[in-house]
């Protein structure tokens, strides 16, 4: 009887450690999972931390406006032996040494006319632009095309650019014809550029070939495109207006 009872409490002893010890486990496991969340909840919130704090070190301002000159043959730069002679990109080399942050992007296209010029302007305009510099009208006059038919293309085109970004400051070049046009044809092309000027509010370069139209060594064999120095010129006279928006 005796020996029954020892084993009986030997057995509830062994049950009793037995609970005890699976208990024990479960608690230390739970213990370490919950040390384990923890420590990676501070690994993730630091991660978290550390791309801000570099982004905040390495991001630069790299923001460019766009230059867009739009124009004929004198903008394209027919005749030169590179198109980095031709004026756009003396502009470009102009506004780089004082570190503006500008790009001049040559849209100029030889032998185009106002009215070429109106076909083509939504496609170029599909780009953000922030300075217009239009330069046609002189193919017209060189054609004798009816001086109405130039002046309302030239506002077509500067109606679309205003449409497409009224935010956008439009230069206008001025053109002037030689003298076999005819006085009263030559006159009334001249005032073309300045009247539009006005009645649109638009910065005006009184006349872009000025100190190069008519002097055979500043041109091509042609007489009518400028050489390398011409063009240089002609930079000249459109960072004279240029200036003063960029600045």
């Amino acid at each position: 009887m005796l020996k029954m009872k020892s084993k009986q409490m030997i057995s509830n002893l062994y049950t009793r450690y037995e609970s005890i010890s699976i208990k024990f486990c479960y608690f230390l496991v739970f213990s370490l999972l919950l040390s384990c969340a923890e420590n990676t909840t501070k690994k993730e919130t630091n991660s978290s931390k550390e791309p801000i704090e570099n982004s905040s070190i390495t991001t630069k301002d790299t923001t460019t406006k766009t230059i867009l000159c739009f124009g004929d043959s004198l903008t394209a730069g027919y005749g030169l032996d590179d198109i980095n002679e031709a004026y756009p990109a003396l502009l470009q080399s102009k506004i780089d040494s004082l570190g503006l942050p500008y790009t001049v992007i040559n849209s100029g296209l030889s032998g185009e006319t106002t009215a070429g010029g109106r076909s083509r302007i939504a496609w170029v305009l599909n780009q953000h632009v922030d300075i217009f510099i239009l330069e046609l009208g002189g193919n017209d006059g060189l054609r004798g095309v009816p001086l109405t038919e130039t002046r309302e293309n030239l506002q077509a085109i500067i109606d679309a650019v205003r449409k497409k970004n009224p935010e956008t400051t439009i230069i206008l070049a001025g053109m002037q014809l030689p003298p076999n046009m005819g006085p009263e044809y030559i006159t009334e092309f001249k005032t073309i550029f300045p009247d539009l000027a006005r009645k649109n509010e638009l910065e005006l370069i009184p006349f872009l070939l000025k100190g190069v139209g008519g002097i055979a060594a500043l041109n091509q064999a042609d007489g009518i495109h400028p050489t390398t120095e011409g063009q240089k010129i002609l930079a000249n006279n459109v960072w004279a207006v240029l200036e003063k928006v960029v600045q």
